[in-house]
């Protein structure tokens, strides 16, 4: 089975095959077949791809329902700590922070449903992230928390003087303040 529950109801880790040799090696990042017979019927409309330096923190973002995302990570080249905070109102893991590394060379993924914030920090000199999105982008419904809420006391693995936020980022609410219109549905 290539994807692996966490605590939080419906974030799952994803771990490809991958078939290695002296040219290389091979995996498929996305298969609807194997998807499906998971139980993830999932029909992404939107791919996404950003690169950052070192010490960039992006995040923590999300959209508004009824155009909520639900986003499938991966990393091309580097490394990048993973976070997502549930912000499912009535979830077992309403307000609480999971973490990953993902990078270029373990190949993991993560999916994460909607009603949850993401953001993620590039611990390599330099990072590629590529997400897959079931949503088109809405500017009128993103919406965000501070990446430095001291409720979800995050650990970006980032010194604080190295750290590199956008203005935009540095403008978001606290959890107890941020607009959130998520009710947790028991999977």
């Amino acid at each position: 089975m290539p994807f692996s529950k966490t605590d939080f109801p419906g974030l799952l880790i994803f771990e490809p095959a991958v078939f290695e040799d002296s040219r290389g090696y091979f995996f498929e990042s996305y298969n609807e077949k194997i998807c499906r017979e998971e139980g993830i019927q999932i029909q992404f409309v939107q791919d996404n791809q950003a690169q950052s330096s070192f010490g960039v923190i992006r995040g923590l973002h999300y959209q508004l329902a009824p155009f909520a995302q639900t986003k499938f990570i991966r990393v091309l080249s580097g490394s990048i700590l993973d976070v997502v905070v549930d912000m499912r109102q009535g979830s077992p893991t309403f307000s609480q922070v999971f973490s990953i590394e993902l990078s270029a060379q373990n190949k993991l993924q993560l999916l994460i449903p909607k009603g949850f914030a993401h953001g993620y920090s590039v611990l390599s000199p330099t990072c590629e992230v590529f997400y897959k999105c079931d949503e088109f982008y809405n500017k009128s419904a993103e919406a965000g928390i501070m990446y430095n809420d001291a409720s979800l006391a995050i650990d970006w693995k980032i010194p604080a003087e190295q750290q590199i936020i956008s203005d935009k980022d540095l403008l978001h609410p606290g959890l107890k303040d941020c607009k959130n219109n998520f009710i947790y549905t028991s999977l």
